[in-house]
């Protein structure tokens, strides 16, 4: 069902589109920076299961709907947006995403949250979802929903463990960060406008 030259190039494929940067990996490395090793792990453990949600997602045909129905990608695309920008200004605003001062760590029940909600909210990986995984799918095979639903947890694992190592290397590098309190200001405003460019472009995003 698997042929070893279309899984090493579906690999590649997952690993290029994890180490490209965005709101979702950001998330990691500030939870590593901040947090350290186990909260940088919980929010790259909940990009894979938004990941894998999205995957279901195209499975179950509702990334179609998006696709089909004005008003369901209006929506989708809406609460995404407002999110990422709600992120984005917050960071701007505290300058807490990335910081070392004293302060009431985050559990990670709420780390999670945050995770799981910036990528489920985010309507592009699922309309890529649906336009990437099935360039892999072949009917011929064997069962669509099957080589769907692995191929979407392959590249949910991807994304948790690569995203888990980007905030594990940033943790390592907290104590240089530490004593540069302008590296880190300069890193909350880098995250806080990607967080709102982000927004911005699933705001633009229009129906294929």
């Amino acid at each position: 069902m698997f042929p070893v030259d279309i899984w090493l190039a579906y690999t590649l494929a997952c690993v290029l589109l994890v180490l490209a940067p965005g709101p979702d990996n950001l998330l990691a490395i500030g939870r590593g920076l901040s947090q350290g090793r186990r909260a940088a792990v919980a929010s790259a453990l909940a990009s894979g299961a938004a990941t894998m949600l999205h995957a279901l997602a195209a499975t179950c045909g509702l990334t179609a709907l998006m696709q089909t129905s004005a008003l369901a990608f209006w929506l989708v695309k809406l609460l995404g947006a407002a999110y990422l920008v709600w992120l984005g200004v917050k960071v701007l605003r505290t300058r807490g995403l990335i910081s070392f001062a004293p302060a009431e760590r985050q559990p990670l029940r709420r780390i999670l949250l945050t995770g799981l909600l910036s990528g489920s909210l985010n309507p592009k990986p699922g309309l890529f979802a649906l336009a990437f995984i099935p360039q892999f799918v072949d009917p011929a095979r064997g069962s669509v929903t099957a080589q769907m639903l692995v191929y979407g947890a392959w590249f949910a694992l991807w994304t948790a463990l690569g995203f888990a190592l980007m905030g594990v290397f940033a943790a390592r590098l907290s104590n240089w960060l530490r004593e540069r309190p302008r590296a880190v200001a300069g890193l909350n405003i880098g995250a806080g406008l990607a967080f709102v460019g982000a927004g911005l472009s699933v705001a633009a995003l229009r129906r294929a």
